[in-house]
């Protein structure tokens, strides 16, 4: 039996949907009937109702270990996508406890339940660092100690060691480290707030750069790498790395509606993140600018991916294409 936990996320939803196009046994842990409801509307829009009914739901808490165990129960094959995504240094605790402390509760289960294979569903914010003479990352870049880091960039290396360690002790296991991940199904989570923002009249943007990808392609490589013999390794997973500038104008281009103009300097950001730091602290409000969110808005690496394009056969979307084909599902 394979099983999946975070089912209603918008990877697990992908995956599910892909996965049940395949005869073997799915079970998927859940831990919000809201959410559950909403996955089950996305299974029946897209005429697989009759699929979704046959994944056996579990409502469980990677945090609630004797629930997980019971979860576990005649599991050979775990694709490991829940995660909590906050970059409030105010959820750090949280953090921990889901990403490092749940992935590790994960392992220890797949380890003593005898586990073939774990994939983990990682992050390009868990990969070591570019370099001002080198800004190409592959999976092998050195990772910088003394780097401004975001919390939840520590959580996902962290909750990397619980696999790593997990592989150490005889659990096979593959990682996949994806971009900014954009997909149907969840339009107000996530990367898909790019495309809400826009709508909305966003003005501002910078010339830093992010890897963006497909969800359907992740959910590809994933399913491709634990069908394989490959273990031990972790892989990149970027469609193509690009300026918010020319994706905000992909997606307003697609949407008819007005490109951002203003191009804010780096210089300006860090004064808008004091002034919000002295409101948030007087009025308990929630952060949105620190210091390692200011590094990502300028950030100029980008990403080698022949790792995986040789390892499988492989080949990323067009992103173009593929943001095209998203905001049309979206209107």
């Amino acid at each position: 039996m394979i099983l999946v936990t975070g089912g209603t996320g918008l990877v697990g939803y992908h995956l599910l949907l892909q996965l049940s196009q395949e005869k073997e046994a799915i079970r998927a842990i859940y831990r919000s009937e809201k959410k559950l409801h909403h996955v089950k509307n996305l299974f029946l829009a897209a005429n697989q109702l009759a699929a979704f009914e046959k994944i056996d739901w579990v409502q469980a808490d990677i945090l609630d270990v004797p629930a997980l165990e019971l979860a576990f129960t005649d599991v050979t094959l775990v694709y490991h996508c829940a995660a909590l995504v906050s970059f409030n240094p105010k959820d750090e605790d949280k953090l921990y406890q889901n990403n490092i402390v749940g992935t590790a509760n994960v392992v220890n289960i797949s380890l003593s339940k005898n586990v073939k294979k774990l994939c983990y569903v990682s992050s390009i914010a868990a990969l070591g660092n570019g370099t001002e003479h080198n800004l190409i990352v592959n999976e092998e870049t050195e990772r910088n100690n003394e780097a401004v880091r975001s919390d939840y960039s520590i959580s996902k290396f962290g909750a990397e060691m619980e696999v790593w360690r997990g592989f150490q002790e005889g659990l096979g296991v593959v990682i996949v480290n994806p971009g900014v991940i954009f997909g149907y199904g969840f339009p107000k989570e996530g990367s898909n707030l790019f495309i809400q923002n826009i709508k909305e009249g966003q003005l501002f943007y910078t010339l830093g750069k992010l890897g963006i990808v497909p969800v359907e392609d992740v959910v590809k490589a994933m399913v491709t790498l634990m069908k394989s013999s490959i273990s031990g390794e972790r892989f990149i997973l970027v469609a193509e790395d690009v300026t918010y500038k020319e994706l905000f104008d992909s997606i307003t281009d697609n949407l008819q509606a007005k490109k951002p103009k203003y191009e804010v300097k780096k210089w300006q950001v860090q004064i808008a993140r004091i002034l919000e730091f002295m409101i948030a602290t007087l009025f308990f409000r929630k952060r949105m600018l620190t210091k390692s969110t200011i590094n990502s808005l300028y950030n100029l690496e980008v990403h080698d991916t022949s790792k995986i394009t040789n390892a499988i056969v492989f080949e990323f979307s067009d992103m173009k294409v593929y943001l095209k084909s998203l905001i049309e599902k979206m209107k």
